[in-house]
């Protein structure tokens, strides 16, 4: 099994696991990868360095000149956790709150008149119905939700 490490057109990090190069080419030729963010299919494989593990091998030592990429790394590995982290948190939204879908502006002012019981709710308004809420006093936030979330939770 061999991990690559990913990127959208878009620029968000991610990993594929693959049985081999060629399955990773096949995949991406047949359009069959997307970035689990934004959905993009621009997807391409980064450069990456081989992890061998050798008995008794020792790390390198550190050079002066090793220090701008340490500060590439840092920088990818600080973008990947903040994946990471709105992943999570998308995910927790989407496990607290009901879909109500396209009937999301009908169903916020239901429970902004008291019609209906109090409830965290999820779906689908046009700028033109967000607007509307927002002139009758009701506030909402506009999430994108990455396709792969938009199905069963794993």
């Amino acid at each position: 099994m061999k991990v690559f490490d990913l990127q959208c057109t878009q620029g968000h990090l991610f990993e594929g696991w693959f049985g081999s190069d060629d399955d990773f080419q096949a995949q991406k030729a047949r359009g069959l990868l997307a970035c689990p963010l934004c959905n993009d299919a621009g997807v391409h494989r980064l450069p990456s360095a081989p992890r061998l593990n050798l008995s008794g091998a020792q790390a390198p030592q550190a050079t002066p000149a090793a220090a701008p990429a340490a500060t590439a790394t840092a920088t990818v590995a600080r973008t990947a956790d903040m994946q990471s982290a709105w992943l999570q948190a998308v995910r927790q939204l989407v496990e607290r709150t009901e879909d109500v879908g396209e009937r999301f502006a009908e169903e916020a002012r239901r429970i902004h008149y008291g019609e209906v019981a109090q409830r965290g709710i999820r779906g689908q308004a046009s700028p033109e119905e967000r607007q509307a809420l927002l002139d009758e006093g009701i506030e909402t936030v506009a999430i994108p939700l990455p396709a792969s979330m938009k199905g069963p939770l794993q």
